[in-house]
C-alpha cells in the first residue's frame, strides 16, 4: 500500500526524533548534482509529492515548506493541495529563504540540528547552508544522515541499464583525445587531476551514452582522472565485454561504483581539482590531499560543438522537422483530440524516424489554461479534450543519435481573442528579434536577454523563466554553462555553441504563447572592434501565422519570419510524401 505524503512526514518524523534532528532538507539533486535524477534520488518528490525537476522541500517537527520557481507556482500549488506543505515562490519578494524560514520556526526548539544529506548536496550548496543557519540563531547543519533509507520502504535501485558506444562518426572527437585536452586545462589551474561528477560530462568525454535517467542519455557513474590514466567509477554490471574493451584501449580502468570515496582517499597526486557545484559535499570531505576549487573545464568544452556535431544536429533537425510537419497537418486533418493523444500522436511520428532514441524531455502540450502552467504535463486526471478555438501550446523534443532537439509552437485551434492575438504577436517579435541580433564574441546571455524581451517590456508583459539554454548533442536538453536570461550569468558565448530561444507569456487561468528555436552561433563577421556573432536557426519547422498581426511586425521581422518560412520549405519537402508537400507550401505562403 502507498503511503500518502502525510504518512511519508510522520515517518520522517519519527526518524529526525530518533537522530535529534529539527528539521531535515531535501534538495531536488542526486550525488552527481544533476537537475534530471534517477528515481532512486527522488526523494523531495517522495517527501512531498511534488514532482517538478526543481525545487527544495523542509520539514520540521511541526511544519513543512517547499521552496520552486516561477515555472512551477501553479503546478506546486496544486499537488501540495491537502498537505502541510507551504508553498515559498522563489524570487517572488517577501519570500523567505531556506535559512530564514528555519531561523523562524525553529527560534524555541529544544534541538538546533538540521540534516540534509550531503551525498546529495553540493559543497557550495553545504557550504552556504552553515554560514546561514549559523546567522539564525545557531543552528547547526549535519550531513552524515541519509534519512531515506530508513524511511523510504520501496526505495527503487540505483540504475543498471547498459552503456552504449557513441561512434567517433557522431562524436567526431575520440575519448584519448577529450582526455588530452581536459589534462591540459587542468595543468593551466595548476591541477593533477580532477573528479568529474556530472553525469552528461562523463558521457561526453568518454563517448558512451546510457539510459539511466528519464529522457537523458547518460549513466550513474564518476570519473577520476590523474596526471596519468583515468578511473570509471561504476556498476561492472553496467558495462559489455565490447565497452569494456574499449574503455581498457582508452586506458581507462574500471572501479565499483561505491569505491569512490576509498579511490579519492587513496588519490595519490599533490592537488585535485574539485567543482564546489559540481562535486558533493560528502566526496569533497574525503579528499586527503590539497584541493583545487575550481570550475571544470568540461562543460565549456562539451557546449562547443566540433563540426561533426553541428552537422550531426542539422540532419536531426531535418528529421525532427518532418515529425513535425507530420503531426501538425494530422492535427488539422484531426482536430477532435486531447492533450495526452496530442503528445502520443507526436511520439509515435518522432519514432518512426531514423536514428531516434527517446523523448528528450515529457512532451508538454497544454491547451488554453494549461498553457500558463510553465512546465505542465497532461495526466489522465487532467487531460482535456482540445476545442476549435484557443491556444494549443505544444513543447516537445527528441533524442537522436546524432543531435538533441527542442522546440515549442503555440498552435491557434480556432477563433484567438484580441489578447491573444496581440500576445502571440509580441512573443513572436521577441523571438525574431533575438534570432536577427549580432553581437560580440564573448558577451554573456545576460547581456543579450533583454533583446528577446523588449517588446514584451514595451507592453508591461514579461516571463521569469530563461530565454534560453545550451542543448546537447545526444546528451541533455538543458546544458550549460550560458545561459540566455535576465539573471547574471558570466558564462561567455562563443562559435559552435547551441542555445535555445524561447520567450512566452503566461497569463494564469488563461493562456500561454511560447514560441522556440534552437540556434547554433556561428561567426558573422569581424571589425577593428573584434569578431561578432550570430545566430544559425537550426529548427525546421513552420511557425503559426494565422494568430500574427501583421502591422506590428517590422519590415525587418517580416523578412525573417518570410525567410525562415522559406528555408523550412526548401529543407524538409524532399523528405514528405506529395500531401504533406502542398499542406507545408501553404502554412509557408510569404506574408
Amino acid at each position: 500500500m502507498l503511503m500518502t505524503v502525510t504518512q511519508r512526514i510522520d515517518a520522517l518524523r519519527e526518524a529526525m526524533k530518533r537522530e535529534h534532528l529539527a528539521a531535515f532538507i531535501f534538495p531536488s539533486t542526486d550525488p552527481h548534482q544533476g537537475e534530471y535524477v534517477p528515481d532512486h534520488w527522488k526523494g523531495r518528490e517522495f517527501i512531498s509529492g511534488f514532482n517538478g525537476s526543481a525545487g527544495t522541500a523542509v520539514v520540521t517537527m511541526t511544519s513543512a515548506a517547499l521552496w520552486t520557481d516561477s515555472r512551477y507556482f501553479i503546478a506546486a500549488a496544486e499537488q501540495l493541495e491537502g498537505t502541510e506543505y507551504q508553498l515559498m515562490k522563489l524570487k517572488v519578494e517577501g519570500t523567505p529563504t531556506i535559512a530564514e524560514w528555519l531561523g523562524k520556526e525553529l527560534a524555541d526548539a529544544a534541538d538546533k540540528s538540521v540534516g540534509i544529506d550531503g551525498m546529495t548536496a553540493s559543497v557550495n550548496t553545504v557550504e552556504e547552508l552553515i554560514v546561514e543557519l549559523r546567522k539564525q540563531g545557531g543552528l547547526v547543519l549535519q550531513t552524515n544522515f541519509d534519512v531515506l533509507k530508513r524511511i523510504w520502504a520501496d526505495r527503487p535501485a540505483i540504475p543498471d541499464n547498459k552503456v552504449e558506444l557513441q561512434p567517433i562518426e557522431l562524436s567526431g572527437e575520440d575519448a584519448q583525445s577529450k582526455l588530452l585536452d581536459i589534462r591540459k586545462a587542468l595543468r593551466e589551474q595548476h591541477a593533477d587531476g580532477m573528479l568529474m561528477a556530472a553525469l552528461d560530462d562523463i558521457a561526453w568525454t568518454l563517448n558512451l551514452r546510457g539510459s539511466d535517467v528519464h529522457c537523458n542519455p547518460v549513466f550513474v557513474s564518476y570519473l577520476l582522472i590523474t596526471s596519468t590514466n583515468a578511473i570509471l567509477y561504476i556498476n561492472k554490471e553496467k558495462l559489455t565485454s565490447e565497452v569494456c574493451d574499449y574503455l581498457e584501449t582508452n586506458r581507462v580502468s574500471i572501479a565499483p561504483y561505491e569505491d569512490v570515496v576509498k579511490g579519492l582517499s587513496n588519490y595519490f597526486e599533490y592537488n585535485i581539482l574539485l567543482d564546489p557545484d559540481e562535486v558533493n559535499y560528502t566526496l569533497f570531505k574525503s579528499v586527503k590531499r590539497e584541493v583545487v576549487r575550481g570550475t571544470s573545464p568540461v562543460p565549456l568544452m562539451k557546449a562547443v560543438k566540433n563540426k561533426t556535431e553541428q552537422e550531426g544536429f542539422r540532419r536531426a533537425m531535418v528529421r525532427d522537422g518532418v515529425a513535425m510537419v507530420k503531426f501538425l497537418k494530422w492535427l488539422e486533418d484531426n482536430p477532435d483530440q486531447t492533450e495526452m493523444s496530442v503528445s502520443g500522436k507526436l511520439e509515435q511520428l518522432r519514432s518512426e524516424q531514423p536514428l531516434y532514441r527517446g523523448l528528450s524531455f515529457d512532451t508538454i502540450a497544454a491547451y488554453e489554461q494549461h498553457g500558463a502552467i510553465v512546465h505542465y504535463e497532461a495526466t489522465p486526471e487532467s487531460d482535456v479534450p482540445l476545442k476549435p478555438e484557443g491556444f494549443l501550446l505544444l513543447d516537445s523534443g527528441a533524442q537522436y543519435q546524432d543531435g538533441t532537439t527542442d522546440i515549442t509552437r503555440t498552435i491557434a485551434m480556432g477563433p484567438l481573442t484580441d489578447e491573444q492575438r496581440m500576445v502571440y504577436t509580441l512573443v513572436l517579435k521577441g523571438h525574431i528579434d533575438l534570432q536577427m541580433l549580432h553581437f560580440p564574441d564573448g558577451a554573456s546571455g545576460t547581456q543579450i536577454d533583454a533583446i528577446a524581451r523588449q517588446p514584451l517590456w514595451q507592453h508591461s508583459l514579461n516571463f521569469l523563466h530563461g530565454t534560453g539554454h545550451g542543448v546537447g548533442c545526444y546528451l541533455n536538453v538543458h546544458e550549460g554553462p550560458h545561459q540566455v536570461r535576465m539573471e547574471w550569468k558570466p558564462a561567455k558565448l562563443h562559435a559552435g555553441m547551441t542555445v535555445t530561444d524561447e520567450p512566452g507569456v503566461y497569463l494564469e487561468g488563461r493562456f500561454g504563447v511560447r514560441i522556440e528555436n534552437t540556434l547554433l552561433i556561428v561567426p558573422a563577421g569581424e571589425s577593428e572592434f573584434g569578431k561578432f556573432l550570430g545566430f544559425e536557426t537550426l529548427t525546421l519547422c513552420p511557425i503559426d501565422v494565422r494568430p500574427i498581426i501583421k502591422e506590428m511586425l517590422t519590415p525587418a521581422e517580416r523578412m525573417w519570419l518570410n525567410d525562415y518560412h522559406a528555408m523550412v520549405y526548401q529543407r524538409l519537402k524532399e523528405h514528405l510524401k506529395e500531401d504533406e508537400v502542398e499542406w507545408l507550401k501553404s502554412v509557408t505562403t510569404p506574408i
